[in-house]
């Protein structure tokens, strides 16, 4: 063999070996690429959770101030009755003692 074709033969090996190269890092790139969309999606749907749950968290602090003001109400209606039924049933008391 002459010097030419073992440095052609070497040329073309070194050559296959960059472009063999290159390809594994353009792949490694493009998963890179997938893998940063992919966090960034991670991170924006995290966000919005975020988002979501001091939402909901401010939903449920109103619902439980509405719950709590109506159990109140409940109560206070539920004692008021109670007084007027005793009210009715002192009344008929006085209207006919007999009915005790």
């Amino acid at each position: 063999m002459s010097r030419i074709e073992t440095f052609s033969d070497t040329l073309e090996v070194s050559l296959t070996r960059l472009a063999t190269a290159v390809d594994s890092l353009e792949r490694a790139a493009e998963r890179r690429m997938r893998q940063d969309e992919a966090r960034a999606s991670a991170e924006e749907e995290f966000a919005l959770m975020q988002d979501d749950r001091s939402r909901l968290a401010v939903e449920l602090d109103s619902a439980l101030d509405r719950s709590r003001t109506l159990e109140a109400a409940n109560a206070h209606a539920g004692e008021r009755l109670a007084q007027a039924a005793r009210a009715i049933e002192r009344i008929i008391e006085r209207m006919d003692p007999a009915a005790d």
